[in-house]
């Protein structure tokens, strides 16, 4: 209860930086960045108030479950989190960590007085697949109010992310990867647009009816907001996006020892949240959710970090039959006919939606399935001569790597080769050499640098990873090349 009391007298002056932490965000050719110092930074960023009252308390006060062995820690592993700091012993698997209450959660609501309503007609011109926006809008409209409800979960959210809309333009450039720099340069450009939007929405507000309680949004705040939903906010089964307080505190791990269940629908007066011990858990461990199996892009874009190692991470490419010809060529794939294919590799094209009107030309290497299922397809549909070969198979077979040759191993040779000219034409997008950024990293640069560097190096290595194992799978061709 001290805490608490402590961090509400700070309530003035910390709702006051939500307009101020950050500088503004300008656009240009070169992206500039929501440049703020406290995102270079070696440490974990401060919280909105220097001295939060204590979320665990005002989570049980509230009528939640914290178990007794949890407490927010800085782990020297995962950062700052939820681990098992007090226990005693192991906690056994199936127990309940923590439970939250119906009421906790924050999300968008239907309006319940003027200023909501507002809030939703701002949060209708946000598009769907920026729907952390959406839910930043609330987040602020609580952040604004000086009797908040969730001023005790606010508090404790970090004052700046290291999302790269915040990164310096030297790091964003850093990234050196294409489709990561376009998604930065369209949410820029995004929160520039919206932030002019908010304004002339709000202009002739009366002040009882704002949703911000009179203050100015600006693309920095804005960039806050949508940064804290998306590296933050759970969707259970409703579906709904959701800030959790504590739970949001669980770190991420691709082999989690916890896992969450919802009880009761969303809308439901009896609706709580848990997180249940999906293993045994030791002392001092980390608790820890899977976020999601998805690339570094996805992370780092959304959560502003890096996994390294990350079983999921891709490269995309864009099927495009002028570079497999080039790709081919120099892999050592006689007539290439990629850029003019016959009908009926046309139409076994358009199955795989990589042809035609409508066609999603964007592959991947690496992940999983180390080469996409409608590349490899294509590929081998495209260097066989034989139709009645090729339609004795389904679509699930040829785009399997798993499956061996199935057109014969002299097209799976040639097909994988093309594959390898593609991966060494990936890596010459990339303008440093693996050995550079090693030592960058050990250089111990900013956060930011760190990130942009760690985020380019594991997609060189997953690279070279994808090159070794086809390299091994043509060799194990050699042999049936020779039968053959």
């Amino acid at each position: 209860m001290a805490a608490a009391a402590k961090g509400a007298t700070l309530l003035p002056a910390a709702r006051k930086s939500l307009f101020t932490t950050t500088a503004t965000l300008c656009a240009s050719r070169g992206l500039r960045s929501l440049s703020c110092s406290a995102a270079a930074a070696a440490t974990a960023a401060p919280r909105i108030a220097p001295q939060p009252p204590d979320l665990i308390r005002w989570v049980q006060r509230e009528g939640g479950f914290v178990h007794p062995a949890l407490r927010v820690t800085d782990h020297p592993e995962q950062g700052l989190g939820v681990s098992a700091a007090a226990a005693d012993g192991d906690i056994p698997q199936g127990e309940v960590l923590i439970q939250v209450p119906g009421r906790l959660p924050l999300r968008l609501r239907r309006p319940v007085d003027a200023a909501d309503a507002v809030l939703v007609q701002l949060a209708v011109q946000v598009p769907e697949e920026l729907w952390a926006m959406k839910l930043g809008l609330r987040l602020l409209q609580e952040r604004a109010k000086p009797d908040s409800f969730w001023w005790p979960y606010i508090a404790n959210l970090p004052e700046t992310f290291t999302v790269p809309i915040f990164f310096p333009g030297e790091d964003i450039k850093n990234l050196q990867y294409a489709p990561l720099l376009h998604q930065v340069n369209k949410r820029c450009r995004f929160l520039l647009e919206f932030e002019k939007e908010i304004q002339h929405n709000l202009g002739t507000v009366p002040l009882k009816d704002h949703p911000f309680c009179g203050q100015d949004l600006n693309s920095s705040s804005l960039g806050w907001a949508m940064s804290a939903a998306s590296s933050r906010a759970f969707r259970l089964h409703g579906e709904i996006p959701m800030l959790l307080p504590l739970i949001d505190m669980c770190n991420h791990s691709f082999n989690p020892n916890a896992r969450i269940v919802q009880e009761g629908s969303v809308n439901s007066s009896d609706m709580s949240v848990k997180v249940v011990a999906e293993t045994k858990i030791e002392q001092n461990a980390a608790i820890t959710l899977n976020y999601g199996c998805h690339p570094n892009d996805f992370f780092l874009l959304d959560y502003g970090f890096v996994i390294t190692p990350n079983p999921y991470d891709q490269v995309e490419l864009s099927y495009d039959g002028t570079l497999l010809d080039a790709a081919s060529m120099a892999a050592g794939v006689s007539s290439p006919n990629f850029s003019a294919p016959a009908k009926w590799q046309q139409d076994i094209l358009t199955k795989l939606n990589l042809h035609g009107e409508g066609a999603i030309l964007k592959v991947s290497l690496g992940g999983p399935e180390i080469v996409d299922g409608r590349l490899l397809a294509a590929l081998r549909v495209l260097l066989s001569a034989d139709p009645e070969a090729v339609h004795k198979h389904d679509l699930k077979t040829l785009m399997s790597l798993d499956e061996q040759a199935p057109l014969g191993p002299t097209v799976e040779a040639s097909a994988l080769r093309t594959v390898l000219a593609l991966c060494a034409i990936a890596l010459q997008h990339f303008h440093t050499k693996i050995m550079e950024d090693e030592a960058i990293l050990k250089g111990e640069p900013p956060l930011t640098t760190e990130l942009a560097v760690q985020f380019r190096l594991q997609k060189k290595h997953m690279i070279l990873d994808v090159m070794q194992n086809l390299g091994r799978r043509i060799k194990m061709l050699s042999p049936q090349k020779s039968n053959a």
